[in-house]
């Protein structure tokens, strides 16, 4: 007893190391520490907003539909690119979700992602999750690839990418929402 006393702090960083080396509780851990530190993104400055060239991108649904961007032409439109092996995906998801719930009449909303679909279901599952999530048919225009997760795109109607944000963010910020108005 002694010497726990003496070496409490070994001990922790020995116990912290283990918890953050074992899968089953690395990937919260650090989806904790990540939300820790989500900020509402930034929007982009009018001179260095990106334009979408091309709206030519398919993508399939859960259930097997496909959807083509062409059709949100003139929408506003937020792509998430996530997975859910992603800690920092892990931890905005919720902040996207409370923007879902309460946007999803007003904005398109599409979450892309590469993971199998029993691994999702399992997941969106697990965690209440109702937003609608896509598989790539063919490659993103070029203005929204990214070979990072979580990549965050905000449209406005003309086409205007508003918010490019990759990594964690609290999406669900007075800043985001009146972007969505």
């Amino acid at each position: 007893m002694n010497w726990i006393k003496k070496n409490w702090s070994n001990v922790l960083f020995v116990v912290l190391i283990a918890l953050l080396v074992i899968p089953q509780t690395s990937t919260p851990i650090k989806a904790f520490v990540s939300g820790l530190f989500a900020f509402s993104p930034s929007v982009q400055d009018v001179e260095d907003r990106e334009v979408l060239q091309s709206y030519d991108w398919q993508l399939v649904d859960m259930n097997g539909t496909q959807v083509d961007l062409n059709t949100f032409r003139g929408k506003k439109v937020l792509v998430n690119f996530w997975a859910t092996w992603c800690p920092p995906c892990i931890a905005e998801i919720p902040s996207l979700q409370a923007l879902y719930d309460d946007y999803s009449g007003k904005v398109v909303f599409l979450f892309v992602t590469n993971d199998d679909k029993a691994t999702v279901e399992k997941f969106i599952t697990k965690h209440g999750y109702t937003f609608p999530i896509y598989h790539e048919v063919s490659p993103a225009p070029a203005e929204l690839q990214s070979s990072a997760l979580p990549t965050t795109y905000l449209i406005n109607e003309k086409g205007e990418i508003l918010i490019d944000k990759t990594g964690a963010a609290d999406w669900n910020s007075e800043q985001v929402r009146s972007l969505l108005e």
